[in-house]
């Protein structure tokens, strides 16, 4: 019987085994700070690999560097030992909905969703904190802990307040940001689908850093637009030089599996639609039947065409844009227009809107007419709040702009938010269903960042902005209700609440080699007393990579509860005295997998029983035990 990992994967592990699969002389053994020996990679080897000339040290290259980068990979991949915790009276319709908001710092929650929502997630969109010299900015020293590192980096003060500016006097102003930004997107990108998109916000302040950034995670070739977002349209003069009325929004796919886009057709692009013929194909529009290039030019494009009144033309100057076979075929189907009363001077081409391909081709100009300023964005937390509780907050016209980009044929996809800041990602999404899109469900990830003293937020008695974020999330739900009751529509208004939390596993699960007897003796549980079945199924899900969403049940069977995920995808049971006549019973319910906690069977009889009795009454079981 196996046991949980309890942990996220061990990224560099994995690239060393991915390393040694494709080129295995590229791999050696090196001892590690313990003096034990461990498999390595020959670095001077691998360039060597991947070079056709030969490689005798560093040379000059392309790309981008800063402090801080290599620890700021180590830390993408180091491992940790946590987990998310439910937070039932904090969520809303928590057994059927499939939205999640977790709560804490984004790296470890990336990490978390690594092994479950691999190549999963249709859309990221992040507005991370704009570098600007008072902003919070992450630090990742991954080999101290939480509160060590908070502390020695001065992101934190001894009462524990966790806010700090990056000023550019601290001499690494740009590189605190690289290295706080690059490993999320990293693990960001593993999340993403093969045919995933990813919009990033950004100001001038780092736009042409972020763009050298997304090129080296994402690669170059899987660029697909830096749009500009018209946030506001009235300057200010009080600016000393320019004033800036937008913002950049890069946008990444994840490979060439997506290689075709489209935007809905908005009612203004519709509205050049007509039939004053009234056509039995539909609305049409026409376009130009002349040719930009002159008859010496395009020789082969010039030939006389006859009118409805059966005049010759020519035109004098130029081509037509199309080959005489092309017009014989337009004429044989009707399809030039000569006007009302047929006495055009020259003919136009009628294009009808049925036979357009669907939507338009998106634009790298965003008007604020379309996608809304930020101005609109504060508006609607007025309309939520009553007050202006986050600054400068996207609106959820400009984020439904970028859900409106995916493809509409496809369902339940996962939009991704890792700095939810006040929520309009989550916002726009659920009222985006609501207008008849796509059925997508989202996940929202937010640090518990203290507000500030003396705001509108802290005033209203809101500590964090995740509580901000969780409460705005609830409030534009209800609304959204109350219109789905009045329509009769329906969409999943809901979300699940997790917590990243240190492991449920005592010290002694991680570090057996600390051991001793007299230790063991009080670790004959090795689960933390302060925490509960749910909290332990939770983990199990992570570690198994079962999805966070999947409904819930929970049953009694011979007086002990047994929690269904999926109705029978897994089965867990955490309770005490587990007995054989109890497994018999949940085995003939045949569930994909089981977990029992170690502590809690009846005697040591029943563990060594456990998977022999599945093996015989559900052979297809996968069995587990905490």
């Amino acid at each position: 019987m196996t046991k949980p990992k309890m942990h996220t994967p061990d990224l560099v592990a994995q690239n060393i085994e991915w390393v040694a699969e494709r080129l295995p002389g590229c791999i050696t053994e090196s001892m590690n700070e313990k003096g034990e020996v461990v498999r390595a990679v020959d670095f001077d080897l691998l360039r060597q690999e991947l070079s056709k000339e030969i490689v005798d040290g560093p040379q000059e290259r392309y790309h981008l560097n800063w402090p801080g980068k290599r620890e700021a990979l180590l830390a993408a991949n180091a491992p940790i030992a946590k987990t998310l915790r439910p937070c039932r009276e904090e969520s809303v319709d928590f057994d059927t909905t499939q939205n999640l908001f977790i709560e804490g710092d984004n790296l470890d929650a990336l990490k978390l969703l690594q092994e479950t929502y691999l190549n999963k997630v249709k859309m990221i969109y992040i507005d991370p904190p704009y570098n600007t010299g008072n902003d919070f900015v992450y630090s990742d020293r991954f080999a101290s802990s939480t509160a060590e590192y908070l502390l020695l980096s001065r992101q934190q003060d001894d009462t524990g307040q966790r806010l700090v500016a990056n000023t550019e006097s601290n001499g690494r102003f740009h590189s605190d940001w690289l290295s706080m930004l690059y490993p999320r997107l990293r693990l960001a990108r593993s999340l993403l689908a093969d045919a995933g998109l990813i919009f990033v916000s950004i100001d001038d302040g780092e736009a042409a850093n972020l763009r050298l950034l997304m090129d080296e995670v994402f690669g170059g070739d899987n660029f697909v637009a830096a749009i500009a977002w018209e946030k506001r349209y009235t300057r200010s003069n009080n600016a000393r030089m320019f004033y800036s009325l937008k913002d950049t929004i890069l946008v990444y796919r994840k490979s060439a599996t997506l290689a075709f886009l489209r935007e809905p057709r908005s009612d203004e692009s519709k509205g050049i639609y007509s039939n004053p013929d009234n056509d039995p194909r539909g609305v049409w529009t026409s376009s130009s039947y002349v040719n930009p290039a002159t008859k010496e030019n395009r020789p082969n494009l010039v030939y006389p065409i006859t009118s409805p009144k059966g005049a010759v033309i020519e035109h004098p100057t130029h081509a037509w844009k199309y080959s005489l076979s092309e017009h014989e075929r337009h004429v044989a189907e009707k399809r030039l227009w000569w006007g009302q009363d047929g006495t055009a001077k020259y003919p136009r081409l009628k294009v009808f809107l049925e036979e357009r391909p669907d939507g338009l081709v998106p634009i790298d100009i965003w008007k604020y007419e379309e996608s809304g300023t930020t101005d609109e964005g504060g508006a609607e937390l007025k309309q939520l709040f009553g007050a202006a509780v986050f600054d400068n907050p996207k609106p959820t016209k400009l984020i439904q702009r970028m859900l409106s980009l995916l493809p509409s044929d496809e369902k339940d996809g996962i939009v991704l938010d890792f700095f939810a800041g006040s929520g309009s990602s989550a916002h726009a999404l659920m009222a985006q269903q609501m207008n008849g899109g796509a059925q997508h469900r989202f996940i929202m990830v937010q640090l518990p960042e203290e507000c500030a003293v003396g705001s509108e937020a802290m005033r209203l008695g809101f500590r964090n902005i995740a509580a901000v974020s969780k409460e705005r999330i609830r409030k534009a739900g209800g609304l959204l209700r109350e219109k789905a009751t009045l329509l009769g529509e329906h969409s999943d208004l809901g979300f699940r609440v997790l917590k990243v939390d240190s492991s449920n596993m005592k010290d002694v699960y991680y570090r057996p080699d600390k051991a001793t007897p007299a230790l063991l003796g009080g670790h004959v549980d090795n689960i933390k007393e302060d925490r509960s079945d749910e909290d332990l199924l939770f983990q199990v899900l992570l570690d198994w990579g079962v999805d966070l969403s999947l409904s819930i049940k929970k049953e009694t069977i011979s007086g002990k509860p047994v929690y269904f995920v999926d109705t029978n995808a897994l089965a867990a049971c955490f309770a005490s005295g587990i007995d054989e006549e109890f497994v018999k019973e949940l085995a003939s319910r045949k569930p994909l997998r089981a977990v029992f906690r170690d502590a809690g069977y009846g005697g040591d009889d029943v563990k060594i029983n456990v998977e022999q009795i599945f093996k015989q009454l559900s052979p297809g079981t996968e069995v587990k035990t905490l």
